[in-house]
């Protein structure tokens, strides 16, 4: 420790001074296992020698010695992070007090970390485990980093964002969810929602610019799905995600806004998705009661029904952007998104038209990963660059859609079929062939009528009126809809998925 005291002077003293050299050389040094940046350091505290292990083979030939025990984040395996430590010790307590006050000025100086935080909990998504799974993995972590937490349990739907409509969350630097997509979707709806309505911003108006929020949020994952934190993060892990925000990361995230005849609908982080995963989740819907095991049950049987849908199109190519949906590479976050959001207000709108029957008309804010589709609906979704990926699935037999299915599930180009097409788009808008008038009665008779004709014979392989759209696990009973992403509207604690570290390196 005395070589890294004048290590630490030498460095102190030059014009470079950077102390994380100096912390990471001190790892290095005396484990020769792991070296750290300072920003990943959870926190240090002083540590009570006791006697058993003061007389233990490894201290005693010393004085008596005063230690020291730095807490850390340590990688795992598939993107995961654990807590861990490593005790430092010397005969001499002023050094070591220099050590521990040091070590605390630099953390003090990580602005970005939070300090009082607001959890909801949502005690009935998944296996009903969100509030156990928060107490026994995530306060002690929060306890560690010295956060403070005011924890509002869920009571029914909707409790979280209404909540943030009226609780004074400018005392926060942050709002974390524990469930699953449908907690997160309240929260985001909350926050958003409270920042438009204090900013004066009208949420019906389509072409509104809406203000950024300035809270970011925290995901816990304890739901039955748990897509936005994996698509971020790389894994679903209380822990990892704990210490993502305990360290303070902060990633942009593109949101889109919904608008049916300029009346708001629902924003969206993840896929909206008409026919296929539309009629998915409707039936679904129904089969609640049977868990999990709802959406392969439901999957199969839309993919019998093969239902395709007619209608028309619009959308206003993104330009300037980086990369094509095509690339063969991750989502884009940082500093080249910001580069295409001071573009994007250059661009001149020319909307280009399709029309035709579609089996599946999917847009994707970010890849849509999951442990069931690893690459997501579209590998190459970009974050936070203010642009969407609008998949066009048109009508083909079963074996080709199958096909198409299975694409999703490996490292195959899932849209090399002539029929999928897909475009990096801005803002687009989908009407139905047939006339979209829920408040007529005939139209509602004629319906109901096809519907339950389909529903009795689900390998008809017709074309229905309309489909229902899945936004972000909800449903959207409007058919025509108009979609516009906001860039970079909101701010998760997380940094995207990282590179996959070497073996050595993991634990």
């Amino acid at each position: 420790i005395a070589r890294l005291a004048r290590l630490r002077d030498f460095l102190w003293c030059s014009d470079i001074s950077p102390f994380n050299i100096a912390f990471s050389y001190c790892f290095s040094v005396l484990t020769d296992t792991c070296s750290v940046p300072v920003s990943e350091i959870i926190t240090v505290e002083e540590t009570e020698i006791d006697e058993k292990h003061y007389h233990s083979g490894k201290w005693q030939k010393m004085a008596k010695p005063y230690a020291f025990t730095v807490y850390y984040v340590k990688r795992a395996r598939r993107h995961r992070w654990r807590c861990s430590h490593v005790t430092f010790w010397c005969t001499e307590e002023g050094l070591c007090n220099q050590w521990i006050q040091t070590l605390k000025e630099l953390l003090e100086k990580l602005t970005c970390r939070p300090k009082h935080l607001l959890v909801y909990i949502n005690p009935f998504g998944g296996k009903r485990q969100g509030k156990r799974i928060y107490e026994q993995k995530v306060v002690p972590l929060f306890n560690l980093a010295s956060i403070t937490a005011d924890v509002i349990v869920t009571e029914h739907a909707n409790h979280a964002k209404d909540s943030l409509f009226e609780i004074n969350i400018e005392k926060y630097d942050g709002v974390v969810c524990v469930g699953g997509d449908g907690m997160f979707s309240e929260v985001l709806h909350g926050l958003i929602g409270r920042t438009q309505r204090d900013c004066g911003v009208d949420q019906n108006n389509p072409k509104a610019s809406l203000v950024q929020c300035n809270l970011r949020i925290g995901i816990i994952p304890a739901g039955s799905t748990d897509c936005v934190c994996y698509a971020t993060v790389g894994v679903n892990d209380p822990v990892t995600s704990a210490l993502h925000i305990i360290i303070g990361d902060s990633l942009a995230m593109d949101v889109s806004s919904v608008h049916h005849n300029n009346t708001f609908l629902k924003y969206s982080v993840s896929l909206l998705g008409y026919g296929f995963y539309g009629d998915i989740l409707r039936d679904s819907e129904k089969k609640r009661w049977m868990g999990l095991i709802r959406y392969d049950l439901s999957g199969f049987k839309t993919f019998l029904s093969h239902h395709c849908y007619e209608g028309t199109v619009a959308f206003l190519p993104a330009q300037h952007t980086v990369g094509s949906p095509r690339d063969k590479k991750s989502s884009f976050h940082g500093a080249e998104c910001r580069q295409k959001k001071r573009l994007g207000s250059e661009e001149v709108e020319e909307w280009k038209v399709i029309q035709g029957k579609f089996l599946a008309i999917n847009a994707a804010n970010m890849s849509c990963a999951c442990p069931r589709s690893p690459k997501g609906l579209s590998p190459a979704a970009h974050l936070a660059d203010g642009s969407s990926d609008l998949i066009l699935v048109r009508k083909c037999s079963r074996l080709n859609f199958l096909r198409y299915l299975i694409r999703h599930t490996n490292q195959d180009d899932q849209f090399d079929f002539a029929f999928v097409e897909v475009y990096r788009v801005r803002k687009f808008q989908f009407t139905s062939k047939h006339v979209d008038d829920e408040d007529g009665d005939l139209k509602d008779l004629g319906k109901k009528r096809f519907g339950q004709i389909c529903s009795d014979h689900p390998a008809c392989c017709c074309s229905l009126p309309n489909s229902t759209w899945n936004c972000d696990g909800e449903i959207l009973n409007n058919s025509a809809i108009e979609v516009r992403v906001h860039c970079q509207l909101l701010q998760l604690f997380a940094r995207g998925i990282e590179e996959t570290p070497t073996q050595e390196a993991l634990s």
